[in-house]
């Protein structure tokens, strides 16, 4: 029988799909997925389901199957704790909101986004380069840019329920509370950005900021970073690196932080350069949400993104090949498509830089909401840092003399990206009755686990040796605990994607099993051969069934 579940956390409700099923003579209620914050929307979820599928087919689902699990963000929150991915900051002492620290896995994680971001834009290109600006400078650096005038939000507080929270100036009055719809009082303007002292003497020091953004340092850079790059137009300048912004309300776990990081490229072209680059693009589909739709209502719609492009919908054909690079790049890496879409910044809510804006947007738990801004800035940076250095920040092109426009700026939040990539792995196994972490094998925190079959010397010192092995290329673990079964368990829900054990057989063929994360099946493999092919299963360039015998 399948059926709605109520379930509270942190004090507020979710509704489950929820099945009775018998299991080894015993009745057990199994998770088939979420349904909603409400018992409406849980309803007509429920319909919809019902009127796709009839409950006889729901009822007879295998139980081997793994189901997507959606979760909250709360429920997230939860499970990075428990398993060592993220911690508050200083927890013992109450934490401090808006901050996060990474554990033993997520850090590893972070690290892995952060890399693959890199090999992906910088090392697999030619006309990429990337610099790492510090993070305290020059106190003008923010004058030119902007920041100490325009940087402002406008703090907020409701009416009936008191909470606090900032929105955009052009917001003011059109929008409601979004915890009880109530209006909001406006506290006044704020500038986000945390300013600190330079100088161990007050007198002599003095006042600078943590930077709100990693872009800046780019734009201050770019006349030696060019030269001695000798980089031709067009060309990328990329950063990965902490920003801070001093926001009012931190919420939503990694979403919204007063610390986080970057990952940012500027694009460099002389003004009207063509994208040679479009052919690579066809094909590529994404939900799409201009001004227009949004202005008249309407609903978001399946496109190309190289025909948004051709149809005036993306005016520049640059913003139209980052967005579609961007949206591969996640996709790639085991993103779920359909959670992404494309939404188009109206006028009154784009940046005082940006020519035209596009954010790709993620279907997080809490709604639609950014997850990489691609800002049109023209030449508006590079100008501001000539007018406030008087530095020339021309550049001398095949006897031309011009500033360089920046046509596209793919910024992405190293936070938001773990977030998506942490959702998207999210599975349940009922037959394992066990979350499995389907987190991409160049993701996953631990690319394997090495096992002895039992406590014993001979194995254990066999399994060793593979383990010291494996560890001076990959970040393994070594664990001979528990069942086999429990040790299986421990490694799926944080992601490992290939345990590797050592058995009786392993001691005499000198061999080892590979079990595969997401389908238990499981290979026979040399021991001299593991490195190679963990390798190339790491790089998806094997199927798992093609890395040795099969076992049956």
């Amino acid at each position: 029988m399948v059926y709605i579940a109520k379930q509270k956390v942190y004090g507020k409700d979710y509704y489950y799909l929820r099945k009775s099923q018998r299991v080894g003579g015993k009745v057990k209620s199994i998770g088939m997925g979420y349904l909603g914050k409400t018992r409406k929307e849980a309803e007509k979820k429920f319909k919809q389901i019902l009127k796709k599928e009839d409950a006889d087919k729901l009822d007879k689902m295998e139980e081997s199957k793994l189901e997507h699990r959606e979760i909250s963000i709360d429920e997230m929150a939860v499970f990075c704790k428990r398993k060592g991915f993220v911690y508050p900051s200083g927890e013992i002492y109450g934490g401090l909101a808006g901050f996060w620290d990474f554990g033993h896995l997520g850090s590893e994680l972070k690290k892995n986004v952060k890399n693959e971001w890199w090999n992906f834009h910088i090392q697999q290109r030619e006309d990429v380069v990337g610099i790492d600006g510090a993070i305290i400078t020059n106190p003008k650096v923010w004058e030119a840019s902007g920041h100490v005038k325009s940087f402002v939000d406008v703090a907020v507080v409701c009416e009936k329920c008191g909470f606090k929270t900032k929105i955009d100036k052009h917001e003011v009055g059109k929008v409601k509370c979004e915890k009880c719809g109530h209006n909001y009082i406006n506290k006044g303007e704020f500038n986000p950005m945390f300013t600190t002292q330079v100088g161990p003497v007050k007198s002599d020091s003095i006042i600078s900021y943590l930077r709100p953004e990693t872009a800046q340092l780019i734009f201050a850079d770019f006349k030696l970073v060019s030269e001695n790059a000798r980089l031709k137009l067009p060309f990328g300048i990329a950063q990965v690196g902490k920003s801070f912004r001093n926001e009012i309300s931190p919420r939503e776990f990694l979403f919204r932080s007063r610390e986080f990081e970057q990952m940012e490229i500027e694009y460099f072209i002389e003004p009207n350069m063509k994208c040679p680059y479009m052919e690579e693009i066809k094909g590529i589909k994404i939900l799409v949400y201009d001004e227009k739709m949004q202005k008249e209502k309407q609903e978001q719609k399946m496109m190309e993104i190289y025909s948004a492009w051709k149809n005036k919908i993306i005016k520049t054909d640059w913003h139209a090949y980052w967005i579609a690079k961007e949206f591969g790049w996640f996709v790639d890496l085991g993103a779920n498509p359909e959670n992404f879409r494309i939404r188009q910044h109206g006028s009154e809510e784009k940046s005082h830089y940006a020519i035209d804006t596009w954010d790709i947007e993620y279907k997080f738990p809490m709604g639609w909401r950014e997850l990489q801004g691609f800002a049109n800035r023209g030449d508006f940076d590079l100008k501001q840092h000539q007018e406030f250095s008087k530095e020339k920040m021309e550049i001398n092109e095949e006897g031309k003399k011009f500033i360089p426009h920046v046509v596209c700026e793919p910024s992405l939040g190293v936070e938001r990206a773990f977030l998506v990539f942490m959702f998207d792995s999210y599975f349940f196994d009922e037959k394992r009755d066990n979350i499995v972490l389907k987190l991409h094998p160049k993701l996953a925190p631990v690319k394997a686990a090495v096992f002895p079959i039992v406590k014993q010397e001979k194995f254990e010192n066999f399994a060793r040796k593979i383990f010291d092995d494996l560890r001076k290329e990959f970040n393994v673990l070594y664990d001979k605990s528990g069942s086999i079964g429990r040790r299986y368990a421990r490694n799926d829900e944080i992601g490992t994607p290939f345990c590797i054990t050592i058995d009786g057989d392993s001691l005499k063929n000198k061999d080892v099993t590979i079990r595969d994360r997401d389908t238990t099946k499981q290979v026979r493999v040399k021991f001299s051969e593991l490195k190679e092919i963990l390798r190339k299963l790491i790089n998806k360039e094997i199927r798992f069934e093609k890395a040795g015998k099969l076992v049956k």
